[in-house]
């Protein structure tokens, strides 16, 4: 039986940060215009780059707005990005106050796998397909359309009872878990995703490709306990807002980092207990944020020598708050709750 442990999963940052953009609205069309290409462009890069595509964010980019092929890139990988652009859009036009329906997201599987596969593009699989590296078997085809049935029941009588970034996670989660088409599951799962984000208000989220290892972990652990999966994608979700205030030129200084909302004298509204945070608290607070990441990176984050950070990242350690996953070159520090 799937576990969801939501009372302690804290959305009071995102929320929080989601003031501070709706703040900025109604925001210029020239804006809008400007923030839904910068998104699409992010978007099909990191959400192909997961599946193994080996374009660069620039030879996305180059490929959606020049219409450029690559040399020397297979004419797949650019047939993924032309087709993830495509499907970004449909995205985009589905978010609206509109029941989802199954030919919504057909259409969004064959405006993405088209050039790659027509005949199966915006069809079920008629096959077995199997997810390389889970234990997990994915239903029988003759299980797929009466599951996509219920899934899209589900996804239009929860969208407005749970938190929009539960209900985008469990989102993903579910369609990916029914595995419908023969390919492309995860690249339309995540638009799914952000389907649900921008229907409640919320910008687009991005996974980047350097928590692959952390996402598949969270996704697969998800078949027996749900938390950690929407753990990650609201950590996710605050990360894609911390960057779009940037661009409004916002600075987040260390106290803000959790999402408070600005006063009106330019203060920050903390939690209970405020003050300065220790450097151990903006530490965890900053592996809570960045899932993965290492000790020199910590460091420069934090404006701190590396070996204060080492030794901070040791009695995090040995306090049980902090764990270290990976090879010594390349792992990095996760809150132990992704552990349990």
């Amino acid at each position: 039986m799937v576990k969801q442990m939501k009372d302690k999963i804290d959305y009071r940052a995102c929320e929080g940060y989601k003031v501070r953009i709706d703040a900025y609205r109604p925001l210029p069309k020239e804006t809008v215009k400007s923030l839904r290409a910068y998104y699409k462009i992010g978007l099909t890069y990191s959400s192909n780059a997961l599946e193994g595509n080996s374009l660069t964010e620039s030879e996305t980019k180059v490929v959606i707005e020049d219409g450029l092929t690559i040399g020397g890139k297979p004419m797949k990988d650019v047939y993924e990005a032309v087709g993830h652009a495509k499907a970004y859009d449909y995205m985009c036009d589905l978010a609206k106050s509109k029941p989802l329906t199954q030919a919504d997201i057909l259409k969004l599987h064959e405006l993405f796998y088209t050039k790659i596969d027509k005949e199966n593009a915006g069809v079920y699989r008629n096959v077995r397909v199997f997810i390389s590296g889970s234990k997990y078997p994915t239903p029988g085809p003759e299980k797929v359309a009466p599951l996509m049935k219920a899934f899209v029941a589900w996804f239009n009588q929860h969208e407005h009872k749970l938190h929009p970034v539960e209900f985008a996670a469990l989102a993903h989660q579910k369609f990916v878990f029914i595995h419908p088409f023969v390919d492309g599951n995860g690249r339309v799962s995540r638009l799914l995703m952000n389907l649900a984000l921008l229907r409640a208000g919320y910008n687009i989220s991005v996974i980047p490709p350097v928590l692959r290892n952390e996402y598949i972990w969270t996704l697969e652990k998800a078949h027996t306990d749900t938390a950690p999966f929407i753990q990650f994608i609201l950590g996710r979700v605050v990360e894609t807002q911390k960057e779009l205030l940037r661009l409004f030129g916002e600075e987040l200084s260390s106290a803000s980092q959790r999402g408070g909302v600005k006063c009106k004298d330019g203060g920050v509204n903390e939690k209970p207990g405020g003050g300065v945070k220790s450097i151990k608290t903006r530490t965890l607070d900053a592996i809570i944020d960045h899932p993965g990441i290492n000790a020199p990176t910590l460091s420069k984050r934090l404006a701190i020598g590396l070996r204060t950070t080492q030794r901070i990242l040791k009695a995090l350690s040995e306090e049980g708050a902090v764990g270290f996953k990976g090879a010594p070159k390349n792992g990095g520090y996760f809150a132990q709750s992704v552990f349990k």
